[in-house]
Order: C-alpha cells, then sequence, then structure tokens
C-alpha cells in the first residue's frame, strides 16, 4: 500500500474517503468527534503541501435518500474550526454542482461532498457512481478504516478509477497499532468482548485463541455462551441460531491457548428501564428477569485479570452502560483498563459504543490507541486484510483509467 508522503501533492485534488460517521444529538451538535480528528493528519499533510481536498464520507443509514438529520452539513462547521479554513460544501456528491465546486477548488482549499448513502448506488457497490465520484478528483486516499470492510463504491469501486492512490495516514496508523498487537504481544494478553451479538465477534474469537491468555465475555453475547452450557438466562439476550458455535468455541478453548471466561454474575431486572435491579448467579437468572450488567464478583475476577496483564484489547460494553442502572460494570472494567495503561501495558480499544462509553467515563486519551473502527477493526484482526485495503494496494496495471 502506498502512502500519502510518497506523492507531492502541489496543485493536485485529493478525493479523500473520510469516516465522519459522528454520532449527532437532537440538535445536529457532534457528541464524539474521534473519527474527525483521526482524520487530521492526513488531510493537513495535503493541505500543508498546497493540495486541495475533496471530502466524501457516509453518515447513519438513510436508505438511499435525503434525510436532513444525516446531512453532513453538520460537520462543515467542526472541520472549519479544526482546519481553520473555510470549507465548501457540495449540497449532493455527484451531479454538476459538486463537479462544479470541485473544479473551480484552488490550491489549499476544502470541499465537503453530502452524505454518500444519500445514493442506493453506494451500498450497492455501483461503478456508474463511483465513475462519477471518481471524476471529481485527481488522485484518491483511504482514510476512511471504520469503513473499509464495506464493499461499497467509495472504498472499493472509485480506486479502480485512479493510477495514483493511497492509503492515509489514520489507515497505516490503524494497522500498524493492530499489527503491533497480534505480531509482538507482550504476555499475559487478554481480550475483552463485549456488546450485543456473538456473530460479528466468532471469527475473532477463534482467530484470537492461540493469540491470547484470556478472552473476557460480557455483554448480551455473553448469555448466549451461559445458555450453550445449559444456563438459565432468563429474559435475556440470546442468539439462538448461534448456540452450537458458542458451544464450539467454548470446547475450542479447552485445547487453546486462551481460557474463555464468562460472567459469574449478572445485575438483572425486569426490563433495560427499570431501575429495580438485583445481583444473581449468571447461570440462574428467572423467567421474568433479564441481564442488563455483569455483577459485582464478575467484576473483581476480569478487573485482577487486566490488573496483570501486559496486552488487552477491548471492543464492546460489558452491559447496558446507556442505563446507569447497569453502567458499573463498563465503567468499572474501562477504568481497569485505564489503569493498566498507566503502569505500561499496551491497550487498544475500539467500536463504536465502546468509544461512547469512553467518553460517558471521561477517559478519553487514556489508552494507548483508540481505534476508529468496529467492524473493521475485529475483521482485520481475524483476517489481516480488508476490501478497502486491498483496493488501495491494487498493482497500477489493473486500474480502468490513468
Amino acid at each position: 500500500m502506498k502512502t500519502i508522503d510518497e506523492i507531492n501533492w502541489k496543485g493536485k485534488k485529493a478525493l479523500i474517503r473520510v469516516d465522519f460517521n459522528v454520532p449527532l444529538d437532537d440538535q445536529h451538535r457532534i457528541l464524539d468527534h474521534t473519527r474527525i480528528e483521526g482524520a487530521m493528519p492526513t488531510l493537513e499533510h495535503i493541505l500543508d503541501q498546497q493540495g486541495s481536498i475533496i471530502l466524501m464520507s457516509h453518515l447513519g443509514r438513510p436508505k438511499g435518500k435525503y434525510d436532513e438529520d444525516l446531512s453532513l452539513k453538520h460537520v462543515v462547521q467542526e472541520l472549519e474550526k479544526r482546519l481553520n479554513r473555510s470549507v465548501k460544501f457540495a449540497p449532493d456528491c455527484i451531479g454538476k454542482e459538486a463537479q462544479d465546486k470541485a473544479r473551480h477548488l484552488k490550491n489549499g482549499e476544502v470541499l465537503l461532498l453530502e452524505n454518500l448513502r444519500f445514493h442506493a448506488g453506494e451500498r450497492e457497490g455501483s461503478a456508474a457512481f463511483a465513475g462519477e465520484l471518481a471524476s471529481l478528483g485527481d488522485a484518491y486516499v483511504n482514510d476512511a478504516f471504520g469503513a473499509s470492510h464495506r464493499r461499497h463504491a467509495s472504498i472499493t469501486e472509485v480506486p479502480k478509477y485512479f493510477r495514483e492512490k493511497f492509503g492515509g495516514e489514520l489507515l497505516e496508523l490503524e494497522m500498524e497499532k493492530i499489527d503491533l498487537l497480534l505480531e509482538k504481544p507482550k504476555a499475559p494478553v487478554t481480550i475483552i468482548l463485549g456488546g450485543a451479538k456473538i456473530t460479528d465477534k466468532i471469527g475473532t474469537i477463534e482467530a484470537l485463541l492461540d493469540k491470547a491468555n484470556y478472552i473476557l465475555i460480557g455483554g448480551g453475547m455473553a448469555y448466549t455462551f451461559i445458555k450453550a452450557q445449559e444456563g438459565q438466562i432468563g429474559k435475556s439476550l440470546v442468539d439462538e441460531n448461534q448456540l452450537e458455535v458458542a458451544r464450539w468455541l467454548l470446547n475450542k478453548s479447552k485445547r487453546s491457548k486462551a481460557r474463555i471466561v464468562l460472567p459469574v454474575d449478572s445485575v438483572i431486572s425486569k426490563s433495560a428501564e427499570d431501575p429495580k435491579t438485583r445481583v444473581v448467579a449468571s447461570r440462574e437468572i428467572e423467567d421474568d428477569f433479564m441481564g442488563g450488567d455483569i455483577g459485582p464478583e464478575t467484576r473483581r475476577i476480569f478487573t485482577e485479570i487486566i490488573a496483570r496483564s501486559n496486552t488487552i484489547f477491548w471492543n464492546g460494553p460489558l452491559g447496558i452502560f446507556e442505563k446507569e442502572h447497569f453502567q458499573e460494570g463498563t465503567q468499572t472494567i474501562a477504568q481497569a483498563i485505564a489503569d493498566a495503561t498507566g503502569r505500561d501495558a499496551y491497550t487498544l480499544v475500539g467500536g463504536g459504543d465502546t468509544t461512547a462509553s469512553i467518553t460517558r467515563f471521561f477517559l478519553q486519551g487514556s489508552f494507548w490507541h483508540v481505534s476508529t473502527g468496529g467492524g473493521a477493526l475485529l475483521e482485520y484482526m481475524e483476517k489481516r486484510e480488508l476490501p478497502g485495503i486491498d483496493a488501495v494496494s491494487v498493482p497500477s496495471e489493473t486500474v480502468l483509467f490513468s
């Protein structure tokens, strides 16, 4: 993969795929700036060389049509503040107005295109849609690590139109930090996985069984494993289709380096909204109750393992942390990982909900690396490649146009 420091950007229009899929409140204020911050080194590098920039991104899931709440115009003010210059905005990512604005862009200027997903062609991987986007720039840069597992037009099709295509500084940084964890980890290595769905994490768990010493599992996905062991989980979240896979992973772990550790107790209530909670054994949840967080004994066990670990990876909250009565597990584990960072353990965390929890508990800056990826992070850890990385690594003779 070629990187952006291998070219002189003066006089060139860089078409950059960024990941500005940021959470907004009901007043369209940005709640978490992590992904925008991550893009700054690439943008500043190109602007410092007197190149111009055309930014493309998605925001949310607008289903191929305009949605005021998901317009990227809400990002313009934050971009202007960070770049210390005005940012032009195109109210569509293709068409005459986008073409005109791109054509008249001067050195050092920035144009932000409207949400790519307002067009169905983005998610469909349309070659025609990609061709219209590609016509806007002179060279292509992928700096959207968090979207690089998607085979979408702007990720895998647009690069085919360019001989000059590069990985941005954020993409390069993400790969470097994850490779460090996978290739040269200092033992003990602890993996902490949470969140609702087991499906997204099966490949990651399997890939790490012989790399990690401990795999700590919490969140909603833990109850699929507990039920797979004949535990009683009441109304807790469970993926019935993955019970056999959970059993297989648990059995495989007995022959592997890593020990899978499940919650021994849970904080339960009758619903996520019900603040009347109590603590019970995770295998003994009554029919009318659901698990919403790991319990105090599990927090103690997990914290002790983290405290003696030298390499730590965390993806996914340990409970329904958005609810105050179910937040203590995630907060305790987040703090334990931050404490481990303070004693020089290598800590890598990522995922949208994970990042949101870090912000909620005021722990920004407390880890070696906070990844901008969720699904992309897990897929790269499993496969060591992503469609978006492959797309900017294709030999020049395979491109459609020079």
